[in-house]
């Protein structure tokens, strides 16, 4: 298992959830939710800075038949720009397959109500997320995903 922090991150139309795990990448815990829009880059850059982290793990919303769709073409974009801006940082997908409804059912099992439950299901879904790329990295002893590399400069 590599050591260092990595930063998971839910990439939505809306929202992005953030989770961070322990420098052993032990343990995924939800951070924030950051406001998709154009300000969303430069405060996911300022976390991992803040959190000194050795790698984004991205999720990557792949189709139950296992293949890309137009939600994939979105994150693949949105991490080009955030490779960019964290440059020399690793940004790595990893299939989110069932994330979210794995952080809802979590969430309801621990009584959140519906408004509550919308108000962290985005961190929620990056702890998931996160935290199953941990578990895939301890079991396999390679780092799971598709690792993007800059395209220039």
């Amino acid at each position: 298992m590599r050591r260092g922090r990595r930063l998971g991150i839910d990439v939505g139309d809306v929202r992005i959830g953030v989770a961070v795990c322990d420098p052993d990448g032990m343990l995924a815990t939800p951070v924030e939710t950051v406001a998709a829009g154009p300000a969303a880059i430069g405060r996911l850059a300022e976390l991992v800075r803040e959190y000194d982290v050795m790698e984004c793990v991205v999720g990557m919303p792949i189709g139950l038949s296992g293949r890309e769709g137009p939600a994939a073409l979105k994150v693949r974009a949105f991490c080009a720009e955030l490779l960019e801006a964290i440059d020399p940082v690793l940004v790595r997908l990893f299939d989110e397959r069932m994330s979210t409804m794995t952080a809802d059912s979590l969430l309801r099992e621990r009584g959140r109500s519906g408004s509550a439950r919308r108000n962290v299901i985005d961190q929620a879904a990056a702890t998931v997320i996160l935290q199953t790329a941990l578990d895939s990295e301890r079991t396999r002893g390679s780092a799971p995903g598709e690792t993007l590399v800059r395209t220039h400069g």
